[in-house]
This record gives structure tokens, sequence and C-alpha cells, in this order.
């Protein structure tokens, strides 16, 4: 009987049988842990290393006995089977334990033979080498019949949009930045103007933590001027008129919105011009339901430049929304952040749910640029992003971005 080598076989010719690679390993000796980590089919390794009594286990220890030999019998055999040569009986039997190593060969002729006079599906090598294909029927092929669905592996919907929202912002020119998922109430509130008696810090509109309850603030000099700008205002206005509480400011806090890392990230050094973006884990408390959550992404930034106008802020609100959001139909209207000053609200069209808030944009005012040293005019935003993923993705359901359902998850409309 001939017999040639499997798939397998043809690899451990090629790289050495399991036993062999694992000699090949070892000095004198190898803990078993660091043999697997090393070695391939260790298990089979190890069982004949000990059969072939080359190694022995002891105190957790595979030690060496003796060298591997120059010519290893099996792996001869291999060769021999490579080269349509006869094998040994007891070599023979070894193989075929070992399994999958070496195979009763056929020839192509006899598994051609097979197929003569039938109807077959699958044109195969044998039929094509031997010519027997023009003896055999082929079966015939309805090419409008519709094939069974294949679900292939792919990035989550909305994990591609994010991926595709920053990819856009990186071609025009706008720098990511980072952030922190807890902060102090100094960045989230303080540092953007916002007073401490406003209803938005109340335990209503935001988390706070519990333990540790406490941050650091940051430098000194930067604390002061901003208490200034709370207490007596700065570049000609008034402040809150207020007692400014440094206590309360040093209290930590799940991060409310983007905007409360952009003075953060002004005070350490800016390009000017700049473009700025980031994007955002938010928390708040909310009523969840098809556009609210309490945990929500916002995409936020700002541009810094000497000639930056509010004109610009709106010109960028409109692209953000056709190139994000696929749609043209978006209004703008007056609005209110302690913040900014003008301000705008961007809300646009959906197909199903109506008008949607997106977010918020304005001018930077100077009681938050000038404790900061940042004397160009900046515009800055804060939007939504779930609520644009919605309308990219055709959703009418901001919980669908984070479902687990299969349907969706295969089906949702490509970026």
């Amino acid at each position: 009987m001939v017999y040639a080598l499997t798939d397998e076989g043809r690899k451990y010719l090629k790289g050495g049988l399991p036993e062999e690679q694992l000699m090949w390993s070892l000095t004198k000796s190898m803990s078993t842990e660091e043999a697997k980590a090393k070695v391939p089919n260790f298990s089979i390794a190890l069982q004949w290393a000990i059969k072939n009594k080359w190694v022995e286990i002891k105190d957790g220890l595979i030690r060496k006995i003796k060298d591997l030999p120059d010519k290893y019998e099996l792996k001869e055999s291999l060769f021999a089977a490579e080269q349509g040569k006869e094998i040994g009986k007891d070599v023979l039997s070894m193989l075929l334990s070992r399994r999958l190593l070496i195979e009763e060969k056929e020839t192509r002729e006899k598994k051609a033979e097979k197929f003569v006079g039938k109807e077959i599906a699958n044109l195969t090598e044998d039929l094509i080498v031997t010519k027997k294909w023009k003896e055999v029927t082929f079966k015939p092929y309805n090419i409008e019949s519709v094939g069974r669905p294949l679900n292939i592996g792919k990035r989550q919907p909305y994990t591609r949009f994010l991926t595709e929202v920053r990819r856009k912002l990186a071609e025009i020119g706008f720098k990511e930045l980072t952030y922190k998922t807890i902060i102090t109430e100094f960045w989230n509130f303080d540092a953007l103007f916002q007073p401490q008696n406003h209803p938005a810090r109340n335990w209503t509109d935001t988390y706070v933590m519990k333990n540790p309850k406490y941050g650091d603030l940051p430098d000194s000099k930067l604390v002061a001027k901003v208490k200034q700008a709370h207490e007596k205002g700065v570049a000609g206005s008034k402040g809150w008129g207020y007692k400014w509480d440094e206590k309360k400011a040093s209290r930590l806090m799940p991060i409310a919105h983007d905007t409360a890392m952009s003075p953060a990230h002004m005070i350490s050094g800016l390009e000017i011009p700049g473009k700025y973006f980031q994007i955002v884990r938010c928390h708040r408390p909310d009523v969840i339901d098809a556009t609210h959550g309490v945990e929500f992404n916002q995409m936020g930034g700002f541009v810094i430049d000497e000639n930056i106008t509010f004109r610009h802020l709106l010109g960028l609100l409109k692209e953000f929304a056709k190139e994000m959001a696929n749609t043209d139909k978006v209004r703008f209207y007056t609005d209110y952040f302690p913040f900014t000053e003008p301000s705008v609200q961007l809300s646009a069209k959906h197909p199903d749910l109506g008008w949607i808030e997106f977010g918020g944009a304005g001018l930077f005012r100077e009681e938050l640029t000038s404790p900061l040293d940042v004397k160009q005019p900046v515009i800055a935003w804060g939007l939504g992003i779930d609520r644009l993923a919605m309308f990219k993705l055709g959703i009418t359901d901001i919980r669908e971005l984070f479902s687990y359902k299969l349907d969706w998850l295969r089906n949702a409309k490509g970026i």
C-alpha cells in the first residue's frame, strides 16, 4: 500500500514534529508553563518526547535526558512518504496512530473516475488534470436564484460612525483633544463662568462623587482670576456679585458636557489660528426616552483666530449637519449659555421625529477667556453626536445605538 502526506504531515515535515520542536526549545530544563507558551501542540510533543526517553518531568520542570537524534525515524518516514517510497510496518503503525500525518494514496485517475457519468456541481482539480471533465454532466446553475445571506464580521455601526466623524474633522485640519471622565466642578462650571448658584449645578441636573468627594484645583493664579471673574468681573463686566466658594469648585463629578474640557486645553497652549474637537462621554440625570439618555456622547470643540466671527460659527454648524447627519433642513434659534455670547441652538428635521435639538454653540465670553490669558475670539460648540448618528443610521430611538439586537447590527446602514 502506498501512502501520502496529509496537509498536517507536510507542515510537520517542513517545520518539525511537535516533539522535535520541544527538544529544540529546551536547554537543560524548562517549566511546563514556559514550554506550553513556546511549543505548539505541547501535550503531543511532551507525550512523544517522554515515550522516546528524551525528557523527564521532575519538580514541575521538563529535564532533557538526551539530545535529539541526528536522524529521527518518524521524520525520515515522512520524507519517504513524501517521495512515494514504502514505509516499514512498525513505523507505519506509529504514523497511522498519530492521525492526520499520512493517508492512503489514490491516483488522480481513480479519484476522477468516481465522477464519470454522474451529474456534478463542482469542478475538481483532478477532473481538470485528467481531462475527465469532458465525461461528466454539470448541474444547471440558476444565476437568478437568491443565495443565502452572509453575516460577515464588521464594526459596530455607531463605532463606525464615530470613526468617520473623526476622519472628516481631521481632514479639514481639526486636532482631537483628550478628556477625563471625572473632573472637578471648577472645570465643569467655574472656569466656564457658570455661577455656583446656577440651577444646572443642583443634584437634579448633575451627578456628584460620594468618595472621593473633592479633588485638586489647578494653579492658584488661575483660581484667583476665575474667582475675580465671578465675584467682581473682568474685561469690563461686573461678574455675578456673590462670594465664590473654593471648596464647592473642588467637588468631583462625572463630566456633564464636552465644553468642560475646553478651558483645560486652552491654558496648555494653543496654535493660533487653531481648530480643535473632542468626543466626550457625558453623564447627566435625565428621563430615558427615544432622544435622551443618562449617558451620552457629545462632539464639541472650538476654533480660535484673530478674525473669527459668529457667521463663521453658523456656517460650520450647517456643514456639520449636512456632512454628519445627511440633512440640510436646519434651524438656528437664539439661546443662552453662561459661557457664550451671542449663543445659538442648532436643530435639524428628522423624517420621523420632526425637529430635534442637536446642541448649543456661541462665542466664548471674555469672562471665560480673559482668566485663561486668551486674547483672541473663540467660537465653540457642543453637539449631541448620538442624535447626529440617529439621522445618519436611519433610526428613531437613541437606545438602538447601543443595542445588542443582531438584526440591527447586521442590517444597519453602511456609512
